[in-house]
Order: C-alpha cells, then structure tokens, then sequence
C-alpha cells in the first residue's frame, strides 16, 4: 500500500509540473467576457449579506474537520429557514435517490426541471436550496425535482454523477402525482458544484443518445477540477464565500492533492465527467451561464461558454459585478439576485 501511494504521488506531482511548464491551451476561451451587469445601489445588503457569511466563517472556526462539515450541513440547512416560499415541498424517492418535488401555485407538472444544489460536493441538501428551486418553480412553472445526491466523504465522486443520471431519467416518467404522464418540457439546473454535475450530466445525455433538456442553467458552476484558472487566484481574497474552502485546499501540496482527486474519483482532473470544460461541448442544449466577477470560479464559467460557444452550442454567458458566490440564493433580499431570476425566466422560457 506504502509503494502504491508514493507511486500516485510521484504521478501527481510528475503531472503538475507539466501543468505549471506548459501554457494552459483553455487560455484562448479567456475571451469574450459575457454580457455584464454593472453593480447596483446595493450596499446595504451586500453588507449585511458578508456579514452573515463571514459570521458562518467564525462559528466553524474552532472545530475539527469532521465537526466543521456537520456544523456546515446545520448551518446551510437552516440558513434560509426564514425566508418565505410559495411552493408545496412533497419528499420523493426518484428512483432510489432522495429528492423532493418543489411546486409553486399554478406550476404544470408535465413540465419538469430537474436541479442539483452546490455545496462543494461535501455539503448542501434540497432543503438549504428551497429558495431557489421555488423560485426556478414559479418563473419556469415547472415541477422542481431537488434532489440529495450522495456526498463527500461518506460516498464517491460519482456516486454523486450517477445519482443526477438516475434521477433525470426517472423525472421524465415520473411527476409530483402519481397520475401524471411523460414530460412535455424538461429543464436542468444547478449551482457551484451542482453547475458541474449538471453540465457532466448534459455531455452524458447526449453520448447516451437520451432525451436532452429543453435548456440548462448552471450558476457559478465548477468546470475544470485543475485548479489552475487564473480567477481562482486572482479572485482568492475577494471571494467571501469559497476563501476559507480554498485557504484550506491551498496547505495541501498539489500531488496530494491530485492524488485524493484520482482517489475519490478515479479519475484523472482533466476527465470530462469531473471537469466538463475538457470535453467535447457540441450537440448540447442551450446553457445560460451566471457568474460574478468576484468569485474564484468565474473564468471557469467564462471558458465554458466561450468552449461551447466555439463548439456550435448556443451558450450564454452572464456577469454580474460585486456579490458573492451563488448570489440567486439570496432572493429577493439583494437585487441583483432579482435581476438574475429576470434573465433566467427569459432565457429558458424562449425554450418552453
């Protein structure tokens, strides 16, 4: 075991020297930047909305790891309690995996958005991303399937995939009433690490020869598992919400840090299924893609859609200025966030 770990380790580290020697060919889909959106008189929220987070930050600070992941699952788990939603919540089990259905008043049930929540692939639920799906619920009157893919450290990386490709197929037979028929309209969404399972998940509809979505939304989404795109560092300091994450990640040396990629995915960080901006982005469906340009994955948007674009896919890339990491979860509370669900119900609904 001692001889195959110094192995893996030599692997990975023989494999990041050749990414720091080598020039980045994903450089070229640095440009265009997107349509932006000019930061607005917001202050006030945004204020109060970093203080929140940088509170959630302090409360975890003194625990150890394990203690940390829980307090964080409470935390993001409770943290939008408040904030009411208009949509019935129904628990589901779709296909063996643990969903709810999200319906907002007047919402069609044959039309179907399946939506996969962030969370760094440790940590979020259905339940923390309500304001969301509700909200996706009543601008796309849709049935939201939320689902509570399997987790890091309990499970695999791709137990996480093949739980987004179980439940897919399952909501195209399957709606809130047991009555209900096949889908007429289906919808795929998702944020951070929730984007890059739904993005994965499009290329693997389109290679399985299955029924793709109407269109797709992928907020602040994680495309390329290398950890090398320019915004991650540049955006290190200015990025509230990932900061402590990556400070964290940055003490671990790099082989090692590939080598755990390698060992909870069995697959390489350039492998399309976990870093989606690798692989072929022809033949999918429409894909409107939100980031800011304050977070450390905004390049990692920004080259996907330029990729896709470049691919013949019609792909949208959208920029907001000076809000957080997933700022749509903090509807209706920030306006950019309102402004965000604007663009949202008018792209996908050219595609109803």
């Amino acid at each position: 075991m001692t001889i195959l770990l110094v192995g893996v380790l030599a692997v990975g580290g023989i494999y990041i020297a050749y990414l720091l020697l080598r020039t980045d060919p994903l450089a070229k889909y640095d440009l265009p930047e997107g349509q932006v959106f000019p930061s607005s008189d917001s202050c006030a929220a945004l204020k109060q909305i970093n203080a929140q987070i940088s509170a959630g930050h302090s409360k975890n600070s003194g625990l150890s790891l394990k203690q940390r992941l829980f307090a964080i699952r409470e935390t993001m788990n409770s943290m939008f309690a408040d904030v009411p939603i208009a949509s019935e919540i129904t628990a589901v089990d779709a296909g063996g995996v643990a969903a709810e259905w999200v319906v907002a008043p007047g919402a069609d049930s044959s039309r179907r958005f399946l939506y996969i929540h962030g969370g760094a692939f440790y940590v979020g639920s259905a339940k923390s991303h309500r304001v969301i799906t509700s909200k996706l619920s009543e601008i796309t009157h849709s049935a939201v399937l939320a689902i509570d893919y399997r987790l890091m450290p309990e499970h695999s990386r791709m137990a996480g995939v093949d739980d987004c490709r179980t439940a897919y197929d399952w909501m195209l037979e399957h709606g809130p009433e047991p009555t209900d028929l096949k889908a007429s309209a289906v919808f795929v969404g998702g944020d951070s690490a929730g984007g890059n399972l739904t993005l994965s998940l499009l290329a693997w509809l389109r290679d399985t020869g299955r029924r793709l979505p109407n269109a797709a939304l992928a907020l602040s989404p994680v495309t390329d598992e290398r950890m090398v795109n320019p915004s991650i560092q540049r955006n290190l300091e200015r990025d509230l919400l990932l900061r402590p994450l990556a400070r964290g990640v940055r003490k671990i040396p790099r082989p090692l840090l590939v080598t755990g990629k390698w060992l909870f995915t069995g697959r390489g960080p350039t492998n399309p299924v976990i870093s989606p901006l690798h692989g072929d982005l022809s033949g999918l469906p429409p894909i409107l893609v939100h980031v800011c340009d304050d977070e450390m994955l905004l390049d990692d948007g920004r080259r996907y859609v330029n990729k896709a674009v470049a691919s013949g896919t019609d792909a949208v890339l959208q920029r907001w200025q000076h809000v957080p990491h997933v700022w749509q979860i903090f509807y209706p509370y920030l306006p950019q966030s309102v402004e965000a669900f604007d663009e949202i119900e008018g792209f996908l609904g050219r595609y109803s």
